[in-house]
Formats: structure tokens, C-alpha cells, sequence
């Protein structure tokens, strides 16, 4: 395996197939793929939904800072990003300068479809979880808008939305310059 491969982030809103499509990207790249949330479950010993009661979602965005900054290879990585990652100060560009971004989109209608199932997603624990998704989804479009190619993932098979995925991330990960790190 080549240990100069670019690592791609799937990043956009809950429930628009990032860890589904992650997963299968990876395996036809023969790259390794992490689910950021599940990377930060793993080293803190808790699940996302308990981080968020015990220690406050201010916490967690802490955790998804460390996992981008120190808790991954730099290359050959498919890593699925939680949906409010790259949303805080200056993460857009710090994961930006790491990688190709694909960002993955779906109507809110689909999201609540996809998402009303699980218990597992703790900023929809509310009596009224699609108007916390469209108050959410209007606070982090901007963002999601500049983080890279927008693929649509409603009305598409899985395989459809990889090849998609894949023809963005070859055109971009040979244009891709990781930022020159002077030495000390």
C-alpha cells in the first residue's frame, strides 16, 4: 500500500450515508476506514450519547479536535466525520488541510427517515427532533457548502453514490499539497 495516499473525509449532516458509503470506499481503495465517532467511543470508553450527557457537547467537539489533530494516520485513511465536526472554529480548514473533503447531502426529510430509529444520536433526544434537524442543517449548511464537493445521496444506490465519491476523490487527491512543515 502506497503510504503517500491522501486521506479522504466524508464529512455533512447526520444520516447522509457517511459511514455506510465510508466503509465502501475504503474497501475499493484498499484504504483503512475510521468513523470518527466511533474512534472517539473507542478511546474515551463511552458512547457518544453518554459523552454528551456526562461531559457536555462542548466536550466532545474537544475529542473531535484530538482525533483530527493526533488520532489518525496522515495517509491511505477513509474516515467518516460526525456531522458537526468540521463546524467549529477553524476545523473546516484544519481537516481541509489534511485531505479531500467529500461532502455527503440528503433532503431533511430523508435525514429524519434515516436518523429516527436510533436513540444513538443525542442532539435528537428533543420532542421534536425534525425541527431540530432543520434548525441544525440551516446553522451548518454554510459550511457544509464550502467544504468540498457535494454529493447527493437520496435515490441513489450505495454503489452509485462510490463511484461518485471515488471519481471526486482521484481528481482532487492529485491536486491535493499537504501544507510544507518547516524542521526544527
Amino acid at each position: 500500500m502506497n503510504t503517500e495516499c491522501t486521506n479522504l473525509y466524508l464529512v455533512g449532516f447526520m444520516g447522509t450515508g457517511k459511514t455506510t458509503v465510508g466503509r465502501a470506499v475504503a474497501a475499493r481503495l484498499g484504504y483503512e476506514f475510521l468513523d470518527a465517532d466511533h474512534e472517539i467511543e473507542r478511546l474515551q470508553g463511552k458512547t457518544v450519547s453518554d459523552i454528551f450527557a456526562q461531559e457536555g457537547e462542548e466536550k466532545f467537539r474537544r475529542y473531535e479536535r484530538e482525533f483530527i489533530e493526533h488520532g489518525h494516520p496522515a495517509a491511505s485513511q477513509v474516515v467518516a466525520c460526525g456531522g458537526g465536526l468540521i463546524v467549529g472554529d477553524g476545523m473546516l480548514e484544519l481537516v481541509q488541510s489534511l485531505g479531500v473533503l467529500v461532502c455527503l447531502h440528503a433532503s431533511l426529510e430523508t435525514i429524519l427517515k434515516r436518523t429516527s430509529q436510533s436513540r444513538a444520536r443525542p442532539l435528537l433526544n428533543v420532542p421534536d427532533p425534525f425541527e431540530r434537524i432543520r434548525t441544525l442543517y440551516a446553522q451548518r449548511e454554510p459550511i457544509y457548502r464550502r467544504a468540498g464537493t457535494m454529493i447527493l445521496t437520496e435515490g441513489r444506490s450505495v454503489a452509485e453514490i462510490v463511484g461518485h465519491v471515488l471519481r471526486v476523490y482521484q481528481r482532487e487527491s492529485r491536486d491535493f499539497q499537504r501544507p510544507v512543515v518547516p524542521r526544527a
